[in-house]
């Protein structure tokens, strides 16, 4: 039974991570049409209608009671469904086809970010072995976004402000994410359906007040219809099934083996934009293969020799030579 457990809870995760994977070349082509806040509103409004009717089902009317807790999921749900959202995919859309694979991998990063947030917030400094990973993480990170061209820092071509748009945008989603420790008490899809329909009205609010003021448009029905297959599939896949696919995974794998599938979303992402036709750069490889052996190495320093299961030790292993892989790709471009 425990096999099984951890056979369908890495099945599960890594649906969710390649679901991801695939949501940053989705949105590329639907943003050709319609602006990032309409696209990011329309698809949480679907996301929060079957949330509500899942949660309905099982838990019933009582589950949507806010007991008191409203502005708390006001906060979060505006972190994960406004800031988020419209940070990332307007980050993105600004950033061109280089905005695919940055958003990716500001994606891959939460892990790490988290750590960051949590010692600064908290002033619990992790352990050498910990920082250690951050770094390198954050120095593949940077390989990426520069394609180890270092003069994109003098920002020449405009590209900071999205960058910093994309990186509050997840920075937004770790705040939601640690939120969810404050509702111990409630399920996973009660403190998810609640946050999304707050969250969104927030969001409606935002698209409301850009509308009357002039900056945003209402995307008409023709606009709508041209994005229809991008949308079904950003609500459903990345959106739905992979947020409550990734809660039910981590569920029995454990947080902290299932982060490991967390990998899959640049490599998914690297497949889809290979395939359409964008240019990929060996330091966004090189850069995206540190970043995946920092984080597993990070997994195995915090899980323990004795605890990590043998399945975990493979990877590991593999990922070391991912990481010699990386520096050899890197330094023959040099």
């Amino acid at each position: 039974m425990a096999r099984r457990n951890i056979l369908i809870g890495a099945f599960l995760c890594l649906l969710a991570s390649m679901s991801w994977g695939a949501m940053f070349p989705v949105a590329h082509e639907a943003l050709k049409h319609i602006d990032p806040f309409y696209f990011s509103f329309i698809r949480y409004f679907i996301v929060g209608l079957l949330l509500s009717i899942i949660l309905l089902v099982k838990e019933g009317k009582q589950a949507f009671h806010l007991e008191g807790r409203g502005l708390s999921l006001v906060f979060f749900g505006s972190m994960a469904f406004v800031v988020y959202n419209m940070c990332v995919f307007l980050g993105q859309h600004q950033m061109g086809e280089a905005g695919t694979i940055v958003a990716s991998i500001m994606e891959v990063l939460m892990p790490m970010i988290t750590i960051v947030f949590i010692w600064l917030t908290t002033r619990r400094k992790p352990g050498l072995t910990t920082i250690r990973n951050v770094v390198f993480a954050f120095i593949g990170a940077v390989l990426v976004i520069t394609r180890g061209d270092f003069s994109f820092f003098a920002m020449k071509d405009g590209q900071l402000l999205p960058l910093l748009l994309i990186f509050i945008g997840v920075t937004g989603w770790v705040v939601y994410s640690l939120g969810g420790a404050r509702f111990k008490d409630w399920s996973i899809l009660r403190y998810s359906t609640l946050t999304c329909l707050l969250g969104n009205g927030v969001a409606f609010i935002v698209v409301t007040t850009g509308t009357v003021a002039g900056w945003l448009d209402v995307p008409s029905l023709e606009t709508l219809s041209s994005i229809k297959l991008e949308m079904a599939f950003m609500s459903l896949v990345p959106g739905l099934i992979a947020l409550l696919s990734w809660n039910k995974g981590l569920q029995l794998l454990s947080s902290t083996h299932g982060v490991l599938f967390i990998n899959a979303v640049p490599i998914t992402t690297f497949i889809i934009v290979a395939f359409q036709g964008y240019s990929i750069h060996a330091f966004e490889i090189g850069g995206t293969l540190i970043i995946i052996a920092a984080i597993v190495h990070n997994t195995l320093s915090q899980g323990g020799a004795l605890t990590v299961p043998r399945w975990l030790r493979t990877y590991v292993r593999f990922s070391r030579f991912q990481l010699f892989k990386a520096f050899r790709l890197l330094a023959s471009k040099l």
